[in-house]
């Protein structure tokens, strides 16, 4: 029988794909439309949330 069981430390777990979740607020007006194109296109809420912060993020612009 062995003396010591190793293990080796494992990295800090992000999620299985190395995405974090996040809570948001909507208000249902905004949740709604987002069914809506989700029942169009086929796609999960998240995914579309995901793909419209991706192409938003690119266009916002900073006003001081």
């Amino acid at each position: 029988m062995a003396d010591v069981i190793k293990i080796t430390k494992k990295n800090a777990r992000k999620g299985e794909d190395g995405c974090k979740v996040v809570s948001v607020r909507m208000k249902d007006e905004l949740l709604e439309r987002l069914d809506e194109l989700s029942g169009k296109t086929n796609r999960s809420r998240n995914e579309l949330i995901n793909i419209l912060l991706n192409a938003a993020i690119d266009i916002v612009k900073i006003e001081e």
